[in-house]
């Protein structure tokens, strides 16, 4: 129980056990369905150290960890008592929308044998490389010995799709892997192999040759089987759940056991073979060929694309969207370009992540940089992501423009990958094809030092990082474009050149400070910030501190923070002649406060139907000690990120 605390803090800061509908993970992040995400702490879960940064995509608020994200993930389990991933009851539910819903599904179903998939890849492709370079030969036994391992997920691939997919259904997991090893039965191969009984649709696109038949009903099988096969494996579980989930209503509880898997295989199977397995099938040949249709258009414009906006993608984890159709590339058509122009897209990633790493003299963006690199040459990117080039922006889209040009050169040379392997340097052997070590593999292989470079020197000479005084990112806040400040004596000892994220006091709409009816506000002359037209009648603690001032009429605070920031809240326009009428306070100048903690109530209708405007300016007394920047959106909660002090 190594991150026992960390673990406590999380499940905590997301809004407690009670408020966790489930969580899984993958690679990087900790992925939690919660019953309500405004009870969620978002920016306080921001400012942890152990933290890299959160995200809300795809129905799921995703806290970003890193690499040790698994063992971060048993003691949220352990301490919190949830249900193992692989226990989670999956139903989905009805206010998620359609497209969340399909990355969610896909995420779940994929998720799983993610890793044992790239592994076998991996030692499918070094054994090509083995083979091109002329150590190893086809006939040789450790030469076969490696392929059959590296054909051993793809090859069998419906029967694991068959166990991760029927329980993302709701179903029995064995029944699933049953339904699973029925499309890839060794006998198939044989039947396949026969003269055909008839053709079916001769002269269309859609011509079949039928080996078999059931009960006298033709079975299609195209090409060489299901074997490797995404689509119908994936839509026969979906069957086989709504059918299992049936029979459960009426069969009784003793003999549930055995009737129930009795009755769904002998619906589901042959129903599978018959309809659902040649329309997925159909569909499977649709997709590939589309995609191939879409590529072909320009292999350079869909590797410029593809490679410059992989890490967008990637952020709103709607890369999921495109793994299947990569895996369903492989299957139906041998090759697979989707996967093979984001390759550089890592390399672009650590080229920028090691000049920001060689500018900055900032010792914490320093610290980050080191196993962001060493983690970017393995293909794992969100470290680098969050941590370093995102919050600085401008390494952020320079690795995009470098990543893009990567991919672009991809394009142009053909190059395809032929097996999922791993990221990184390890999906170089992914390139080699039955062609060997030909002119599209050197320019693959070559699109990743261009990238690098590239990255490198823009985001060295273009990256907008201060080596005389490099800003410390906290709290996911974007670097400011014009150059940090140096601070007074006096702030360095308080704030020692840490970054700050003020959060919203209240939940309402934001109103430009400039626009305030109170000239003193609205020309700064009181401080820089921004005003809220609040719509409920509580002011929270903005962060923790201690309250430095309160006006006997309780309609402003003053607050002190922990790192320094002096801040003025001021409820309303010349509500103080209201002379604390329709104010309740719930503390007294000097207290320690913590940041979300009540302060002060005041009635909202009351004080409107008094005359008086409630535009409520929050502004920090001592600017000149920041590079100061206001939020963007037009409404806030509170809670919310308001003002980022650098």
């Amino acid at each position: 129980m190594k991150y026992e605390e960390l673990a406590k803090d999380i499940i905590d800061k997301v809004g407690g056990k009670d408020n966790v509908k489930s969580v899984v993970h993958c690679i990087t992040r900790l992925r939690f369905k919660l019953k309500d995400e405004s009870k969620a702490q978002t920016e306080e879960l921001k400012n942890m150290n152990e933290i890299v940064t959160v995200m809300k995509s795809a129905g799921q608020y995703q806290v970003v960890i890193g690499n040790h994200v698994p063992d971060v993930y048993k003691a949220v389990v352990e301490v919190g008592g949830f249900a193992h991933k692989e226990e989670v009851d999956q139903e989905e539910e009805q206010d998620t929308n359609l497209f969340n819903r399909m990355i969610d599904i896909i995420s779940s179903i994929f998720t799983p044998v993610l890793g044992v998939l790239a592994a076998t890849g991996m030692i499918k492709g070094f054994n090509a490389l083995f083979l091109a370079l002329g150590w190893l030969e086809e006939g040789q036994g450790t030469y076969q010995l490696l392929d059959i391992i590296g054909d051993s997920l793809f090859y069998y691939f419906p029967i694991f799709l068959g166990y991760t997919a029927i329980k993302k259904f709701g179903g029995s997991p064995f029944i699933g892997i049953a339904i699973g090893a029925s499309l890839v039965y060794p006998t198939l191969n044989t039947i396949l192999a026969a003269e055909p009984l008839y053709v079916l649709f001769a002269g269309t696109v859609f011509e079949s040759p039928v080996q078999f038949t059931f009960l006298g009903i033709p079975i299609i099988i195209m090409g060489a089987g299901y074997a490797s096969s995404v689509i119908p494996i994936i839509l026969a579980t979906l069957f086989a759940s709504k059918v299992e989930r049936w029979l459960r209503t009426f069969i009784p509880d003793v003999v549930k056991m055995f009737l129930i898997p009795f009755f769904t295989l002998l619906i589901v199977v042959p129903l599978t073979f018959i309809v659902i397995g040649p329309i997925a099938t159909w569909a499977s040949q649709i997709l590939g060929q589309g995609t191939l249709f879409v590529y072909n258009l320009s292999p350079v414009i869909a590797g410029l694309v593809i490679g410059g906006l992989w890490q967008v993608i990637v952020i709103f984890g709607l890369h999921w969207g495109l793994i299947p159709i990569a895996i369903n590339n492989l299957t139906t058509t041998g090759a697979d370009p989707v996967l093979a122009m984001m390759f550089a897209t890592t390399f672009a990633q650590i080229g920028a992540v090691l000049a920001v790493w060689i500018k900055t003299n900032n010792d914490n963006l320093k610290t980050l940089s080191i196993p962001a690199f060493i983690s970017g040459i393995f293909g794992v990117t969100e470290p680098a992501i969050y941590g370093v080039t995102l919050p600085l922006k401008k390494p952020f889209i320079i690795s995009c423009i470098a990543a893009g040009i990567g991919g672009g050169l991809i394009g142009f040379v053909g190059g395809q990958g032929y097996r999922i392997g791993g990221l990184g340097i390890f999906q170089i052997p992914s390139f080699i094809g039955t062609s060997g070590l030909d002119l599209a593999f050197w320019g693959a292989i070559l699109s990743a030092p261009l990238a690098f470079v590239l990255a490198f020197v823009l985001t060295y000479i273009f990256g907008g990082i201060n080596k005389a005084n490099s800003p410390v990112m906290q709290e996911g806040a974007t670097a400011s474009e014009a150059p940090v400040e140096p601070l007074t004596e006096k702030s360095t000892s308080s704030v020692e050149n840490k970054g700050e994220v003020i959060a919203s006091p209240f939940t309402g709409k934001i109103v430009p400070l400039v626009e305030i009816e109170d000239e003193a506000f609205s020309t700064g002359a009181l401080g820089k910030g921004i005003a809220i037209l609040p719509t409920e009648g509580k002011l929270h603690a903005p962060a923790s501190g201690t309250v430095s001032a309160l006006f006997p009429s309780n309609h402003a605070i003053g607050m002190t923070t922990d790192n320094g920031a002096e801040l003025l809240i001021h409820v309303g326009m010349d509500t103080v002649q209201l002379q604390g009428k329709f104010f309740t306070s719930h503390v007294k100048q000097g207290d320690r406060v913590e940041k979300g903690q009540l302060l002060t109530e005041f009635d909202i209708a009351k004080i409107q139907d008094a005359g008086y405007s409630l535009a409520t300016p929050v502004v920090v007394t001592n600017p000149t000690n920041y590079n100061l920047m206001t939020t963007e959106e037009k409404e806030v909660k509170q809670g919310d990120s308001l003002i980022t002090l650098i």
